[in-house]
Protein backbone atom coordinates (compact mmCIF):
# COMPACT_ATOMS: atom_id res chain seq x y z
CA UNK A 1 0.00 0.00 0.00
CA UNK A 2 1.43 3.36 -1.10
CA UNK A 3 0.58 5.07 2.20
CA UNK A 4 2.90 2.67 4.02
CA UNK A 5 5.98 3.52 1.93
CA UNK A 6 8.50 6.04 3.25
CA UNK A 7 9.23 7.28 -0.27
CA UNK A 8 5.57 8.27 -0.62
CA UNK A 9 6.10 11.08 1.91
CA UNK A 10 8.75 12.95 -0.06
CA UNK A 11 8.25 16.38 -1.59
CA UNK A 12 10.33 19.06 -3.27
CA UNK A 13 11.20 22.03 -1.09
CA UNK A 14 13.38 24.96 -2.22
CA UNK A 15 16.02 25.69 0.43
CA UNK A 16 15.00 29.35 0.37
CA UNK A 17 11.70 28.39 2.05
CA UNK A 18 13.38 26.92 5.14
CA UNK A 19 12.90 29.59 7.82
CA UNK A 20 16.16 30.68 9.43
CA UNK A 21 14.52 33.00 11.96
CA UNK A 22 10.91 33.59 12.99
CA UNK A 23 8.92 36.61 11.84
CA UNK A 24 9.28 39.62 14.23
CA UNK A 25 5.70 39.34 15.52
CA UNK A 26 4.76 35.74 16.29
CA UNK A 27 1.13 36.15 15.23
CA UNK A 28 2.17 37.60 11.84
CA UNK A 29 3.13 34.14 10.56
CA UNK A 30 1.12 33.03 7.54
CA UNK A 31 -1.69 30.53 8.13
CA UNK A 32 -3.00 28.07 5.55
CA UNK A 33 -6.52 26.94 6.50
CA UNK A 34 -8.01 23.71 5.15
CA UNK A 35 -11.67 22.90 5.83
CA UNK A 36 -12.04 19.17 5.24
CA UNK A 37 -15.86 19.26 5.12
CA UNK A 38 -16.08 21.85 2.34
CA UNK A 39 -12.70 21.20 0.75
CA UNK A 40 -11.98 24.94 0.91
CA UNK A 41 -8.39 26.17 1.20
CA UNK A 42 -7.86 29.68 2.61
CA UNK A 43 -4.84 31.85 3.26
CA UNK A 44 -4.56 34.15 6.25
CA UNK A 45 -2.30 34.93 9.24
CA UNK A 46 -2.28 33.62 12.78
CA UNK A 47 -3.51 37.01 13.98
CA UNK A 48 -6.90 36.10 12.46
CA UNK A 49 -7.07 32.42 13.40
CA UNK A 50 -10.14 33.06 15.55
CA UNK A 51 -12.12 33.90 12.39
CA UNK A 52 -11.89 30.25 11.33
CA UNK A 53 -12.68 28.58 14.66
CA UNK A 54 -16.19 27.49 15.65
CA UNK A 55 -17.73 29.32 18.60
CA UNK A 56 -16.48 28.24 22.04
CA UNK A 57 -13.55 26.22 20.70
CA UNK A 58 -11.06 24.84 23.21
CA UNK A 59 -7.44 25.28 22.13
CA UNK A 60 -5.00 22.94 23.84
CA UNK A 61 -1.30 23.81 24.04
CA UNK A 62 1.80 21.95 25.19
CA UNK A 63 3.31 24.12 27.96
CA UNK A 64 6.62 22.24 28.13
CA UNK A 65 9.62 24.55 28.23
CA UNK A 66 12.81 24.04 26.24
CA UNK A 67 15.94 24.01 28.38
CA UNK A 68 19.48 24.96 27.22
CA UNK A 69 20.69 21.37 27.03
CA UNK A 70 23.81 21.75 24.85
CA UNK A 71 27.09 22.21 26.67
CA UNK A 72 30.19 23.13 24.64
CA UNK A 73 33.57 22.70 26.32
CA UNK A 74 36.50 20.31 26.40
CA UNK A 75 37.81 17.05 27.81
CA UNK A 76 40.12 17.37 30.80
CA UNK A 77 42.62 15.39 28.73
CA UNK A 78 42.36 17.95 25.91
CA UNK A 79 40.19 18.33 22.81
CA UNK A 80 36.76 19.85 22.25
CA UNK A 81 33.67 18.17 23.59
CA UNK A 82 29.90 18.58 23.61
CA UNK A 83 27.42 17.06 26.05
CA UNK A 84 23.75 17.10 25.05
CA UNK A 85 21.48 16.47 28.05
CA UNK A 86 18.53 14.40 26.81
CA UNK A 87 16.35 14.74 29.90
CA UNK A 88 16.26 16.56 33.22
CA UNK A 89 14.82 13.43 34.81
CA UNK A 90 17.60 11.85 36.83
CA UNK A 91 18.14 8.85 39.05
CA UNK A 92 20.92 8.68 41.63
CA UNK A 93 22.13 12.01 40.19
CA UNK A 94 22.80 10.41 36.80
CA UNK A 95 21.60 12.14 33.63
CA UNK A 96 21.03 10.64 30.19
CA UNK A 97 23.14 12.39 27.53
CA UNK A 98 24.73 12.28 24.13
CA UNK A 99 28.45 13.03 24.05
CA UNK A 100 30.47 14.28 21.09
CA UNK A 101 34.24 14.18 21.55
CA UNK A 102 37.35 12.83 19.90
CA UNK A 103 38.29 9.24 20.65
CA UNK A 104 36.25 6.44 22.16
CA UNK A 105 34.16 7.40 25.19
CA UNK A 106 34.78 5.33 28.29
CA UNK A 107 33.73 5.31 31.93
CA UNK A 108 35.71 7.87 33.91
CA UNK A 109 36.09 10.37 31.07
CA UNK A 110 35.85 13.92 32.39
CA UNK A 111 34.59 17.03 30.63
CA UNK A 112 34.66 20.69 31.65
CA UNK A 113 32.07 23.33 30.75
CA UNK A 114 32.90 26.50 32.63
CA UNK A 115 32.14 25.76 36.31
CA UNK A 116 30.51 22.43 35.44
CA UNK A 117 32.50 19.23 35.52
CA UNK A 118 30.95 16.12 33.96
CA UNK A 119 32.05 12.54 34.59
CA UNK A 120 30.97 9.69 32.32
CA UNK A 121 29.57 7.01 34.62
CA UNK A 122 27.96 4.48 32.27
CA UNK A 123 28.08 3.63 28.55
CA UNK A 124 24.59 2.37 27.64
CA UNK A 125 25.49 0.86 24.27
CA UNK A 126 22.73 2.59 22.30
CA UNK A 127 24.72 5.75 21.66
CA UNK A 128 23.70 7.37 24.95
CA UNK A 129 25.61 7.83 28.21
CA UNK A 130 24.84 8.36 31.88
CA UNK A 131 26.86 11.17 33.44
CA UNK A 132 27.15 12.93 36.78
CA UNK A 133 27.67 16.63 37.47
CA UNK A 134 29.74 18.26 40.20
CA UNK A 135 26.74 20.16 41.54
CA UNK A 136 23.17 19.89 42.73
CA UNK A 137 20.21 19.60 40.36
CA UNK A 138 19.02 23.09 41.27
CA UNK A 139 22.40 24.65 40.59
CA UNK A 140 22.71 22.66 37.36
CA UNK A 141 19.51 24.31 36.12
CA UNK A 142 20.92 27.73 37.01
CA UNK A 143 24.20 27.03 35.23
CA UNK A 144 22.44 25.74 32.12
CA UNK A 145 20.61 29.05 31.84
CA UNK A 146 23.98 30.81 31.86
CA UNK A 147 26.25 28.60 29.76
CA UNK A 148 23.93 26.14 28.01
CA UNK A 149 22.83 26.54 24.39
CA UNK A 150 19.28 26.15 23.11
CA UNK A 151 19.00 23.02 20.92
CA UNK A 152 17.57 24.37 17.67
CA UNK A 153 17.12 21.71 14.96
CA UNK A 154 20.11 20.87 12.74
CA UNK A 155 18.37 22.23 9.61
CA UNK A 156 18.31 25.75 11.13
CA UNK A 157 21.74 27.44 10.91
CA UNK A 158 23.32 23.98 11.24
CA UNK A 159 21.95 23.75 14.78
CA UNK A 160 24.06 26.64 16.08
CA UNK A 161 21.83 28.72 18.36
CA UNK A 162 22.47 32.13 19.89
CA UNK A 163 21.01 34.29 22.67
CA UNK A 164 18.11 35.37 20.46
CA UNK A 165 16.96 31.77 20.17
CA UNK A 166 16.50 31.60 23.95
CA UNK A 167 13.54 33.93 23.42
CA UNK A 168 12.28 32.96 19.98
CA UNK A 169 12.57 29.15 20.31
CA UNK A 170 10.22 29.18 23.30
CA UNK A 171 6.46 29.54 23.51
CA UNK A 172 5.09 32.47 25.51
CA UNK A 173 3.09 30.03 27.67
CA UNK A 174 5.99 27.64 28.42
CA UNK A 175 6.07 26.73 32.12
CA UNK A 176 7.50 23.28 32.88
CA UNK A 177 11.13 22.87 31.87
CA UNK A 178 12.10 19.60 30.24
CA UNK A 179 12.01 19.64 26.41
CA UNK A 180 14.96 19.45 24.04
CA UNK A 181 12.77 20.72 21.18
CA UNK A 182 10.05 23.34 21.15
CA UNK A 183 6.41 22.46 20.45
CA UNK A 184 6.76 24.70 17.42
CA UNK A 185 3.10 25.17 16.45
CA UNK A 186 2.77 27.12 19.69
CA UNK A 187 5.49 29.57 18.65
CA UNK A 188 2.92 31.47 16.54
CA UNK A 189 0.86 32.49 19.56
CA UNK A 190 1.75 35.83 21.14
CA UNK A 191 0.26 36.85 24.48
CA UNK A 192 -1.82 39.39 22.57
CA UNK A 193 -3.26 36.62 20.38
CA UNK A 194 -4.00 34.40 23.38
CA UNK A 195 -5.82 37.31 25.05
CA UNK A 196 -7.85 37.95 21.90
CA UNK A 197 -8.84 34.29 21.65
CA UNK A 198 -10.14 34.36 25.21
CA UNK A 199 -11.98 37.64 24.61
CA UNK A 200 -13.66 35.98 21.62
CA UNK A 201 -15.00 33.30 23.94
CA UNK A 202 -12.55 30.52 23.20
CA UNK A 203 -11.15 28.38 26.00
CA UNK A 204 -7.41 27.78 26.50
CA UNK A 205 -6.10 24.59 28.07
CA UNK A 206 -2.67 23.02 28.42
CA UNK A 207 -0.98 19.64 28.67
CA UNK A 208 2.69 18.89 29.28
CA UNK A 209 4.72 16.55 27.12
CA UNK A 210 8.48 16.95 27.36
CA UNK A 211 9.80 16.57 23.82
CA UNK A 212 12.76 14.20 23.57
CA UNK A 213 15.61 14.05 21.05
CA UNK A 214 13.68 11.33 19.25
CA UNK A 215 11.66 14.09 17.63
CA UNK A 216 14.69 14.64 15.35
CA UNK A 217 15.02 10.92 14.54
CA UNK A 218 14.29 10.18 10.88
CA UNK A 219 12.16 7.27 9.73
CA UNK A 220 14.74 4.85 8.34
CA UNK A 221 12.58 1.93 7.12
CA UNK A 222 10.82 1.92 3.74
CA UNK A 223 7.81 0.17 5.29
CA UNK A 224 6.72 2.80 7.82
CA UNK A 225 4.76 0.21 9.80
CA UNK A 226 8.15 -1.09 10.99
CA UNK A 227 9.09 2.29 12.48
CA UNK A 228 9.30 2.45 16.27
CA UNK A 229 8.59 5.74 18.03
CA UNK A 230 10.56 6.88 21.05
CA UNK A 231 8.83 7.02 24.43
CA UNK A 232 7.86 10.33 26.01
CA UNK A 233 6.05 11.19 29.23
CA UNK A 234 3.13 13.56 29.62
CA UNK A 235 0.89 15.00 32.31
CA UNK A 236 -2.52 16.70 32.40
CA UNK A 237 -3.63 18.35 35.62
CA UNK A 238 -7.23 18.08 36.80
CA UNK A 239 -8.22 21.64 35.93
CA UNK A 240 -7.05 21.29 32.34
CA UNK A 241 -8.43 17.78 32.06
CA UNK A 242 -11.89 19.12 32.95
CA UNK A 243 -11.59 21.78 30.23
CA UNK A 244 -10.47 19.22 27.65
CA UNK A 245 -13.18 16.68 28.47
CA UNK A 246 -15.89 19.37 28.44
CA UNK A 247 -14.73 20.83 25.12
CA UNK A 248 -17.36 21.28 22.42
CA UNK A 249 -14.73 21.66 19.71
CA UNK A 250 -11.19 20.53 20.48
CA UNK A 251 -8.21 22.15 18.73
CA UNK A 252 -4.78 20.60 19.29
CA UNK A 253 -2.00 23.13 18.90
CA UNK A 254 0.90 21.05 17.65
CA UNK A 255 1.71 17.41 17.06
CA UNK A 256 2.95 16.84 20.62
CA UNK A 257 -0.40 18.01 21.96
CA UNK A 258 -2.21 15.69 19.54
CA UNK A 259 -0.01 12.76 20.55
CA UNK A 260 -0.78 13.51 24.20
CA UNK A 261 -4.54 13.78 23.69
CA UNK A 262 -4.80 10.70 21.50
CA UNK A 263 -2.66 8.67 23.91
CA UNK A 264 -4.87 9.72 26.81
CA UNK A 265 -8.00 8.96 24.76
CA UNK A 266 -6.75 5.42 24.09
CA UNK A 267 -5.42 4.73 27.57
CA UNK A 268 -6.35 7.23 30.31
CA UNK A 269 -4.35 5.27 32.91
CA UNK A 270 -0.99 5.67 31.19
CA UNK A 271 1.26 8.73 31.32
CA UNK A 272 3.78 7.63 28.72
CA UNK A 273 3.38 7.50 24.97
CA UNK A 274 5.19 6.03 22.01
CA UNK A 275 2.17 6.46 19.74
CA UNK A 276 2.88 6.55 16.00
CA UNK A 277 0.01 8.04 14.03
CA UNK A 278 -0.12 7.43 10.27
CA UNK A 279 -2.71 6.77 7.54
CA UNK A 280 -4.87 3.80 8.44
CA UNK A 281 -5.16 4.89 12.06
CA UNK A 282 -8.27 6.76 13.17
CA UNK A 283 -7.85 9.79 15.42
CA UNK A 284 -10.84 10.71 17.59
CA UNK A 285 -9.36 12.98 20.27
CA UNK A 286 -9.45 16.25 18.29
CA UNK A 287 -11.61 18.24 15.88
CA UNK A 288 -8.85 20.44 14.49
CA UNK A 289 -5.07 20.71 14.40
CA UNK A 290 -2.71 23.67 14.27
CA UNK A 291 0.63 22.52 12.92
CA UNK A 292 3.77 23.70 11.15
CA UNK A 293 5.02 22.40 7.82
CA UNK A 294 7.20 19.37 8.49
CA UNK A 295 10.23 17.69 6.98
CA UNK A 296 9.85 15.29 4.04
CA UNK A 297 9.56 11.62 5.10
CA UNK A 298 9.15 12.58 8.77
CA UNK A 299 6.88 10.86 11.28
CA UNK A 300 5.21 14.26 11.83
CA UNK A 301 4.20 14.43 8.17
CA UNK A 302 2.71 10.94 8.57
CA UNK A 303 0.84 12.06 11.68
CA UNK A 304 -0.84 14.91 9.76
CA UNK A 305 -1.62 12.45 6.97
CA UNK A 306 -3.47 10.28 9.48
CA UNK A 307 -6.02 13.11 9.81
CA UNK A 308 -6.80 14.03 6.20
CA UNK A 309 -4.88 11.55 4.04
CA UNK A 310 -1.40 11.59 2.56
CA UNK A 311 -2.43 12.83 -0.89
CA UNK A 312 -4.33 15.80 0.54
CA UNK A 313 -1.41 16.72 2.81
CA UNK A 314 1.05 16.64 -0.10
CA UNK A 315 -1.39 18.72 -2.15
CA UNK A 316 -1.52 21.33 0.62
CA UNK A 317 2.27 21.31 0.91
CA UNK A 318 2.58 21.87 -2.85
CA UNK A 319 0.27 24.87 -2.56
CA UNK A 320 2.29 26.15 0.41
CA UNK A 321 5.47 25.95 -1.68
CA UNK A 322 3.81 27.78 -4.57
CA UNK A 323 2.56 30.48 -2.17
CA UNK A 324 6.04 30.71 -0.62
CA UNK A 325 5.04 29.71 2.91
CA UNK A 326 8.04 29.34 5.22
CA UNK A 327 8.76 25.79 6.38
CA UNK A 328 9.81 23.94 9.53
CA UNK A 329 10.27 25.09 13.13
CA UNK A 330 10.52 28.85 12.56
CA UNK A 331 8.19 28.81 9.59
CA UNK A 332 4.49 29.39 8.95
CA UNK A 333 1.67 27.06 9.88
CA UNK A 334 -1.58 25.40 8.96
CA UNK A 335 -5.02 24.97 10.54
CA UNK A 336 -6.82 21.76 9.64
CA UNK A 337 -10.55 21.75 10.37
CA UNK A 338 -11.70 18.14 10.29
CA UNK A 339 -14.99 16.61 9.26
CA UNK A 340 -17.08 15.51 12.21
CA UNK A 341 -16.66 11.80 12.96
CA UNK A 342 -19.95 10.03 13.54
CA UNK A 343 -18.69 7.00 15.43
CA UNK A 344 -15.52 5.54 16.86
CA UNK A 345 -13.83 2.61 15.20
Amino acid sequence: MTDNLLSSYDFELPKALIADRPVPDRHSSKLLVYDEASGEIMHSTFRDIKEFLPQDSTLIFNRSKVFPCRLIGHKTSGGEAEVFILSLLHENNLYLTLIRASGKRKVGDEFVFGPLKVVLQHVKGDGTFLVSFNTTHENLLNQLEIIGKIPIPPYIRKGESDEEDKKTYQTVFAKEMGSVAAPTAGLHFSQELLNNLEKAGHILATVTLHVGAGTFSPVKVENILEHKMHEEFYSIDQDNLRKIEAAKYRVAVGTTTLRTLESYHRNPLSRSTSIFLHPGQSVFSIDALVTNFHLPQSSLLMLVSALIGREKVLELYKIAVEKKYRFFSYGDGMLILRKKKTQEQ
